[in-house]
Formats: C-alpha cells, structure tokens, sequence
C-alpha cells in the first residue's frame, strides 16, 4: 500500500469522541495460539470492526471461540481511502473501533496508514494490541545481523522497477527485510544476485509459525537455484547489508590525493572520502595534511 496522505484521509469530524477509540489489533501469522488475550479482549468488546478480508475475520473469531455484536465492514486497498470518514464517525459517536488485518499488525504492508493519519489529525485516541510479526520473526530466523535492520515489504512487480529499487539497496549497511509472492520469489532473488552478488548471505522464510515452516539460509545464488523449482506459502526474505572493505589510513589518504588532483579543497576531499569508507574523519585529515607537507 502506498503511504501517502491526500486530502482525503485529513477530513476531520468535529465532535467529541468520548469513548471513542481508533484500535490497530495485530492478529496470528500462523499460529492460532499467538493470539493474545488483549487481542480477544478488543475483538470481543469492539463496536466496529474493518477488517481486511471480513470472511477471514469470522474464521478467526470463530476458531478463537468468540463472539462479537461488532458492526463488521470490509477494509482493504481498494476501499480504505472511502472507508475513513465512516471510521472516525464511529469514533466521534464513542464507538472502539478495531482495524485487523488478515495477519500480523495493520499499516505494515496492510491497510491501516490512511485512517491512523486521519485520527490523529482529529485528535482521537489510537491504541496497539500488539501482535505477531513476520518481518520479526524471518530476522530472528535468519541468523543475519539484527541490530538494524530496515522494512521494504513488497518491491514493485515489474521486474525493472524491482531491479530499478534493488540498485538502489546496493550500498544499504543494514540486513534488509522484503516479502514476497511465491510466484514470484525465484525472479526477486535472481534481481538480487544480480544487485547484491551471488554471495550475499540471505534467507528465506515461508510459512511462518505454522505445520509447515521453513527457513533455507544461504547465499543468494543458492537460494535462487532452489527457488527456481517453486516454492509455496507465504514468503519473507531477509537479505544481509552490504559490508564495507577495510581501508587503511594510507590507502584512504590516496583517495584524497586523488581528489585534491582533481581540483577539489582538502577538506572537501577529506569529508567525502571519510564518509565513502568510514575512517575517521580527524584522523584522515591529519594524515592528508602530513603528507601534503612531507610532498612539498
């Protein structure tokens, strides 16, 4: 979904909201047991419920064993935008109104963004029950550093816009986070060899927390060759950042001399060769200003 703001998600209502509430509820991936009790808790005490697949909401209500008076509308991407100013009247007549989506947390490649900007632009209050995530649980899986990280969700479908966004990603120092469609998966990581480098470390997931998980880590050249054969079920890639060469001092004050050779100040060069390589700003400048003394 794109996270953009038109006028159409500002419209405010002018009333006070009471009780109302605007709830972001995070639902099981998988697993039936990840559903907590303040997920049952909101579920059961809602007064309205968007959900993004309203079939898929009465599955999960009715294997959960709840039950709900909760007036239930549909809540996806082809309606959010037109289903907003219906949500935030509910919240001004002091309705809870809980969003779902079909898995995991709402806003987070779900619907959710729109009518979260327009409550806040309102002033009504928003809550979390937090759930289950899949982009945490392939990063825990992966085995890749998880210190940092960044969400890009679903890439374009198109290969060159994909390509396009992966030449992009090629200099990103953090472990990357993408989902992906099965049907599509073997042509994303052959993109990503070809922008990342057969070699790259990554994994995939698919099926998270249900019967049939599975987590093949590797690099991406291998993973692509398994993938090539098909794969199923819902799918997360996390793919390692890129790794800065060491550079020593010396060599780095080369690179500055090469710069200065150009036409360009020492400390113009010295700052952009610092920030290229990540040796340390002072230190490169005292060595280039050494050895343009020592050359003259």
């Amino acid at each position: 979904m794109a996270q953009a703001a038109g006028s159409a998600i500002l419209t405010c209502v002018e009333t006070e909201s009471g009780d109302g509430r605007l709830i972001l509820a995070g639902t099981p991936i998988g697993n039936l047991d990840d559903a907590s009790p303040a997920l049952r808790a909101a579920l059961a005490s809602a007064d309205l419920i968007a959900a993004e697949d309203t079939r898929r909401l009465h599955s999960l209500l009715g294997r959960l064993e709840l039950t709900t008076s909760a007036k239930v509308i549909s809540y996806f991407d082809g309606n959010e935008a037109s289903r907003v100013d219906e949500l935030l009247r509910a919240i001004a007549d002091g309705s809870q109104v809980v969003v779902v989506s079909d898995a995991g947390m709402p806003t987070v490649s779900d619907p959710g963004y729109r009518v979260v900007v327009a409550a806040i632009a309102a002033g009504y209050p928003i809550s979390v029950v937090p759930g289950p995530s899949a982009v945490l649980v392939a990063l825990a899986l992966s085995g890749l550093p998880s210190d940092r990280f960044c969400f890009e969700g679903f890439l374009p479908r198109k290969g060159e816009q994909r390509r396009r966004r992966l030449a992009e990603l090629a200099t990103e120092s953090r472990t990357m986070v993408f989902f992906e469609a099965p049907h599509r998966l073997s042509e994303f990581l052959e993109d990503a060899r070809g922008a990342f480098g057969d070699d790259r470390p990554a994994a995939v997931s698919r099926e998270l927390t249900k019967t049939y998980e599975e987590t093949k880590r590797g690099p991406l050249a291998e993973l692509a060759a398994w993938a090539a054969g098909g794969v199923r079920g819902e799918i997360t890639v996390v793919v390692a950042g890129t790794v800065a060469p060491e550079l020593s001092v010396a060599d780095a004050v080369e690179l500055v001399g090469e710069r200065i050779a150009a036409g360009e100040p020492l400390s113009a060069a010295v700052a952009a060769v610092a920030t290229e390589t990540g040796v340390a700003r002072k230190a490169l400048y005292a060595a280039a200003l050494a050895a343009r003394k020592d050359a003259k």
